[in-house]
């Protein structure tokens, strides 16, 4: 509550003063104190007039309209009237001769009723200036009273009684109550079915403590409530809202309490609202509001919510108490007097007044003041006194305007002041005005009024300075208008909104509605507008295309509408109502057309009217002067997202969905996370035509497929394909086909349903777009019309499809039909067609519907024809057609077939033909049998079995050899069927156990046949057979035992059997017997040491192996077995080098020796007697390992160093071959020569090559294998007998020996194999080694 002006004049200060608003407009105010004057001020606190009087102001009233003000005064029998409208006072004789003390004027009709001192009462009609004295109404002072709604007068006096007066002075009916009656008023109760009665409840205060309630039908029965003592005395009380009094006591306690009949004073409030005292009680209807003073302070209470106080002021200042207050009948001004005389008039309730340009806006804060403030940019608030109180406020982009009646003032809104520019006066009462930036519009009695604002600013034509609409010929009456940049629009009573295009000073547009036009609202830019016709229904109307979209939901209660100022914002705008704001959006571009959709509700707090909306935010103008900001609920995503949960996150997608906030719906999109709120946003986006923003969303959950089509169509123009494709996206296919159709490309329409298969609307589509495509849609909806069983359909659709010049089209339409008529019964056509036919495919076809149908001679025509021989002959077998099968069977790949024949064949006796039909069947038992028992050919039956291992075939085949008597075959037979047990009991009988066990032998047997034989073998005591078979039952120690007792006739192999016993078994015990019986232990002969090298092999004891191994190969050395004992010896190494156990020394040697020697023979074939020589020099100083054959290589060595130049080398040699043991031992043919050699020596001899030493780098010869640098053995070449070189070093991928690689190369370009392990090599499988150190590293490893 803002304090709008005090009275304080010094004659009143410290007495009581009397007040009263003038009814109606209060536009007026009276007060009186004690200086026996009533003052009369404006409701802005100015003095307008006075009327003096004789004495104190007894009591003063206005009448019913306001315009009357009557007063009495003591000292005097004259009552004063005071005329509002002319500003005069005249005089009333009362023509009573007593003091008056009670003044009312009636609530209807003019009639005022004055009361005197002792009783007496004069009504006087002011209309007819008629008087009617009643004397004796009251025996006292007439001290109070009331009128109701039928004009009964109400009075109370000293006298303890009431009387209630019709307006003519008759006395009706007359109450004895039983304490003096104060403050009287008329109201009704409320009944129990709440109806409402005429005003016939009289309420009084009695003592100052009572509240008494009178009916005026039931006087009898009064109701008498008591408050507590504690309230204190009945200071003032005042009906209020439905039937409820609100009372005030002098200890500051307020109550309200019920009237309604069941609960006749119940208190439905009671508090202490004041501390020491309550003064006054005021309610005002209008409003809704009591409010009640005391102390210093005044507390107001809404009336739909008692328990909270709405608004409280306190006077610091007024020290002395308050007094009365009242309000004025508008609710707009409180009045409150005080104890010392002064008086103090609240603005209680605003008119709402306001208006918006932009984003600025324009709003009452007082009554004399208007406020201009742009929030959204947040400039300054500049407030402006305006000269009258305003019935209308505008504002535009540089202006404001108020004014009332016919007069508005138009001020210069300037950064942070106001200058008043003019006023005007217009042609009627002005009903609204708007402003832009240099135009204002004033609509008044049905006209609006164009002019310019600033007409000297501008050099404006004069016809541009001013216009009147409509024009005088048009007779219609102008509703609403509207202003924006470009445009004034106005609508009519005929239903007309016409657009002004002001550039051009001309009517650019016009729309024709059916029914008037009650208010419009266009957008910012004027290109879209919202109206609102007389039946309160709401369009948006679009003046670029003339289109209209009706509203939905939209309530008959929308006081306005606001668009939204937030450019991105566009299409939004909310329409208002007292309690609430709807949230619209206008959807220009969808692919089902522009639309209109509410989005949400908002509540609004009461009395504030909606004045701006920008992004979401709704700035409210409240009765009390201020601004105040609402959020919309259908913008809440704009708040943080912080803390949202995922159902809020979700609901607040849907707002920014139906807001198209694709920005922000990304953003939530990506907090939530979710492939479903993904595909919501991309399917608006399709909805909304926004193909860009769909790729990007699409291509973010990773929807290759539909990124790639919207990507093809993202550049179409025409917006009707455009939509087409997007509907036919969200599968919207009527939809899709509606804007095909209507696009430049209606064609898409058909490909679409041709696409979907949906054929009948293809069709459709066909006969009015591309006639030429009937034939082939037809054959596609044949196709499915066969598939769903739809034959009658089908073929009508296959006959249609024929073109007569699309052969592979037309080939595909014939066998349709051929199936189709097969299918329909019509056999003989469809097999013709089928017959004529070039298709394969086809006659099986026909041929497996016509099986289906058990036509089986026409089914196997169609697969013969076709070359499906297999299902011919089936189906000709099904009809006992032999001789047909057997025409075909050549070309028949089925074994079932061949078999079916085959065994017709056989019941027929011809067996020549049921064999081999048996055979193409592979029933390889039937082909034996048939063989055996009918045709007499056992050998073909032999080596059928042979080739297939069939089992019953071989049991067959042993029945007949057994039945002939050839049991050694009839065995062989048995044991290949598997009949184990049959076939050792035929052995046993017939002495053919060793046929049994050569066949049993090589087969897979069990350990129990083995362990038979071997017992049968034991009982006929040949050992050798019995150890054998004891062996592969594994029992080696009875194997043992019989191989030792082998003849010597079978000794080597009994040998060698036994060694692999032993091996198998792993048994220390048999070891040592053998090793006894093999060293002679046994019987005193041992046995060749080969046998116990192998014993160790078998052991893999590798160690003992290797020293038996040296003693054979020096065995067979001395033998002269040079080969055999390099072979043994290169085995072992081999053995030893996989199994990684150190070679032994003295082996190494000697296989080095050895292959030396083996490799002169190569080197001399081959003419490379350097190489030989060299070999032999090496085999030659170590000839004791050679004993039987000392000469021959001693005179080998001499001749090959004799050949190879090597002289001195060939001399030594030749002076040893002259020792007395070897002088007569040289071959004769040499003999001579190497004499004469040792007589005439030559010494010279050309110095060995030196090579590095692969592992120090050390120049030696390069036969040398001890390196007298690093003192290591250098690996030899397998080639050569060399030392390896680090750089020409390969292996051997066999034996994995050293060589070098371009010697190795070269050998084997005259030799096939490997020097030392003699497996086959060519040059091709040599890789030249880059690094060797792997292989030096072997050679010094422990």
């Amino acid at each position: 509550m803002k304090r709008v002006f005090s009275v304080l004049e010094k004659t009143w200060l410290g007495t009581p003063i009397q007040f009263t608003w003038q009814k109606t407009s209060g536009n007026y105010l009276a007060i009186t104190g004690a200086d026996y004057i009533v003052k009369i001020f404006d409701r802005h606190g100015q003095k307008r007039s006075e009327i003096s009087l004789p004495g104190n102001c007894v009591a003063m009233d206005w009448d019913k309209d306001g315009d009357i003000l009557a007063v009495i005064a003591e000292k005097s029998s004259c009552v004063y009237l005071w005329d509002a409208n002319t500003n005069k006072t005249s005089q009333l004789d009362s023509g009573m001769r007593d003091q008056m003390s009670f003044l009312l004027w009636s609530k209807i009709g003019s009639f005022l009723a004055v009361g005197t001192i002792k009783g007496n009462l004069l009504i006087y009609n002011r209309q007819t200036s008629r008087k009617i004295p009643v004397l004796g109404k009251h025996t006292k002072r007439i001290t109070c009273g009331c009128w109701n709604a039928e004009n009964l007068l109400a009075l109370g006096g000293e006298d303890k009684m009431i009387t209630v007066s019709n307006q003519e002075g008759d006395t009706i009916r007359q109450i004895p109550v039983r304490s003096e009656p104060s403050n009287m008023q008329f109201s009704m109760m409320r009944t129990e079915d709440r109806s409402s009665a005429a005003e016939s409840t009289i309420s009084m205060v009695l003592g100052k403590r009572n509240l008494c309630l009178f009916n005026l039908y039931d006087p009898d029965k009064p109701t008498d409530l008591e408050f507590q003592q504690h309230y204190g005395n009945i200071v003032c009380y005042s009906w209020c809202g439905d039937g409820y009094i609100a009372v005030g006591f002098s200890r500051g306690i307020f109550v309200v309490i019920s009237t309604h009949v069941p609960e006749v004073g119940h208190e439905v409030l009671q508090g202490r609202n004041h501390r020491d005292n309550l003064t006054g009680i005021a309610v005002s209807h209008t409003l809704n509001k009591v409010a009640t003073c005391g102390d210093n302070s005044i507390k107001m209470y809404d009336l739909a919510e008692l328990k909270d106080v709405y608004a409280m002021v306190n006077l610091d200042d007024e020290n002395k108490g308050l007094g009365t207050m009242s309000w004025t009948d508008d609710g707009q001004l409180l009045a409150l007097s005080t104890q010392r005389g002064s008086l103090h008039v609240f603005l209680t309730k605003l008119p709402i007044l306001g208006d918006a340009c932009s984003t600025r806006i324009a709003y009452l804060t007082s009554l004399l003041e208007v406020t201009v403030a742009n929030p959204v940019e947040g400039e300054q608030p500049i407030t402006v006194s305006v000269d009258v109180e305003p019935s209308f406020v505008a504002v535009g982009l540089y202006h404001l305007a108020v004014g009332m009646n016919n007069r508005a003032w138009f001020y210069v809104v300037g950064e942070n002041a106001v200058k008043k520019l003019k006023d005007m006066e217009y042609l009627g009462t002005v009903a609204s005005i708007c402003l832009h930036s240099d135009y204002a519009a004033a609509l008044f009695e049905g006209k609006v009024q164009l002019h310019l604002i600033e007409s000297e600013v501008l050099d404006a034509q004069e016809e541009r300075e001013t216009r009147l609409f409509p024009a005088m010929d048009d007779k219609c009456r102008i509703l609403c208008h509207a202003l924006t940049g470009d445009f004034l629009i106005y609508g009519t009573d005929t239903g007309v909104i016409q657009y002004f295009y002001i550039e051009d000073w001309q009517f650019v547009n016009d729309y024709r509605h059916p029914v008037s036009v009650k208010k419009i609202f266009p957008d910012p830019n004027g290109t879209r507008l919202v109206f609102i016709d007389e039946k309160s229904d709401g369009f948006v109307y679009c003046p670029v295309n003339d289109a209209t979209y009706e509203i939905p939901d939209f309530s008959p209660t929308i006081k306005g509408v606001l668009w939204e100022n937030w450019p991105m914002d566009k299409g939004v705008f909310v329409a208002y109502d007292d309690d609430k704001v709807y949230t619209y959006v206008f959807h220009k571009d969808t692919i089902q057309g522009s639309k209109v959709i509410l989005a949400g509700g908002t509540k609004v707090p009461f009395s504030h009217k909606p004045l701006l909306l920008y992004n979401g935010e709704l700035t409210c103008q409240t009765q009390s002067g201020k601004i105040n900001s609402i959020y919309l609920s259908t913008h809440s995503f704009l708040d943080s997202l912080k803390d949202k949960g995922p159902n809020e996150l979700r609901q607040m997608l849907a707002q920014t969905l139906m807001l198209k906030r694709f920005s922000d719906a990304w953003e939530m999109c990506r907090i939530l996370n979710d492939g479903a709120a993904w595909n919501e946003l991309a399917r608006a986006c399709l909805h909304h035509m926004e193909v860009e923003f769909a790729i990007r969303v699409y291509r973010t959950i990773r929807e290759v497929g539909i990124v790639m089509s919207l990507e093809q169509i993202k550049g179409i123009e025409d917006y009707n394909l455009l939509a087409g494709h997007l509907a036919m996206f969200t599968n919207d296919f009527n939809l899709a086909q509606d804007l095909y159709l209507a696009s430049s490309c209606p064609a898409a329409a058909l490909e679409m349903r041709r696409d979907l298969q949906h054929w009948d609307s293809a069709l459709q589509l066909a006969k009015r777009l591309a006639p030429d495509q009937i034939p082939f849609i037809s054959k596609e909806y044949a196709i499915q019309l066969e598939f769903t069983g739809d034959y009658v359909n089908a073929l009508a659709h296959y006959e249609k499809g024929m073109t007569g010049d699309n052969k592979e089209h037309d080939e595909l339409c014939l066998a349709g039909v051929a199936q189709m008529s097969i299918r329909m019964g019509d056999i003989r056509r469809g097999v013709n067609q089928a017959l004529k036919h070039p298709s394969r495919v086809l006659k099986r076809d026909c041929g497996a519907i016509l099986e289906n149908m058990k036509q089986f001679s026409e089914a196997a025509q169609l697969y013969e024809k076709g070359l499906y021989y297999d299902k011919a002959a089936s189906v000709y077998i099904r009809c006992k057609n032999w001789a047909k099968v057997g025409e075909l069977l050549p070309h028949v790949s089925s074994p079932k077939i061949h078999l079916q024949y085959a065994k017709a064949k056989e019941a027929d006796g011809r067996y020549k033909e049921a064999v081999v039909a048996y055979e193409n069947a592979k029933q390889w038992n039937s082909v034996i049998r048939i063989y055996l028992d009918h045709l007499n050919h056992p050998e073909k039956a032999v080596s059928i079995v042979r080739e297939t291992q069939s089992l019953d075939g071989a049991k067959m085949v042993a029945r007949f050899f057994l039945q002939l008597g050839d049991y050694g075959s009839a065995i062989q037979f048995l044991v290949m069927s598997r009949c184990n047990n049959e076939a050792f009991t035929l052995a046993q009988q017939h002495n053919k156990m060793e046929i049994y066990a050569d066949i049993i032998g090589s087969g897979d047997t069990t350990n129990e046949d083995y362990q038979s034989i071997a017992l049968y073998f034991e009982g006929e005591k040949r050992h050798f057979q019995a150890g054998k078979f004891f062996l592969l039952c594994g029992q080696y120690s009875r194997a043992l035992k019989h191989f030792l007792k082998c003849s010597s006739s079978e000794d080597n192999a009994a040998l060698e059997m036994a060694i692999e016993t032993v091996g198998q078994a792993k048994d220390e015990l048999l070891t040592s017997q053998l090793i006894d019986h093999l060293m002679g232990e046994s019987d005193g002969m041992p046995k060749d040491a080969k046998y116990l090298f192998r014993l160790y092999m078998a052991l893999k004891q590798y160690r003992e192996a290797a020293r038996t191994a040296i003693i054979i190969a020096r065995e067979e050395q001395s033998s002269g077995n040079y080969r055999n004992a390099h072979d043994v010896l290169f085995s072992m190494y081999a053995e030893l080098k996989s199994q990684k156990i150190k070679i032994p020394s003295e082996m190494a040697t000697n296989l080095m020796i050895l292959h030396s020697y083996v490799l002169v023979k190569i080197h001399v074939k081959n003419g490379d007697h350097m190489k030989g020589a060299r070999m032999l020099i090496r085999v030659a100083n170590n000839i004791s390992k050679f004993p039987s054959h000392i000469v021959p290589i001693l005179t080998s060595t001499v001749i090959e160093c004799h050949r190879a130049g090597l002289k001195n080398s060939a001399f030594s040699f030749a002076a040893m071959l002259m020792r007395p043991e070897y002088r007569n031992k040289i071959d004769a043919k040499y003999k001579k020569k190497i004499e004469a050699m040792v007589r005439r020596p030559d010494t010279s001899e050309a110095e060995e090559a030196t090579t590095p030493c692969p592992f120090c780098e050390f120049l030696l010869p390069e036969c040398e294998l001890l390196c007298p640098g690093c003192k290591n053995n250098i690996p030899y070449c397998i080639a050569t007998g060399r030392h390896m070189l680090r750089d020409d070093w390969t292996v051997c991928p066999h034996c994995d020996f050293p060589a070098l690689y371009s010697e190795f190369k070269t050998m084997l370009n005259t030799e096939s194999t490997c020097p030392m392990c003699s497996e086959r090599l060519n040059c091709t499988q040599l890789r030249k080694l880059s690094d060797c150190t792997q292989h030096l590293r072997a050679e010094v490893e422990p």
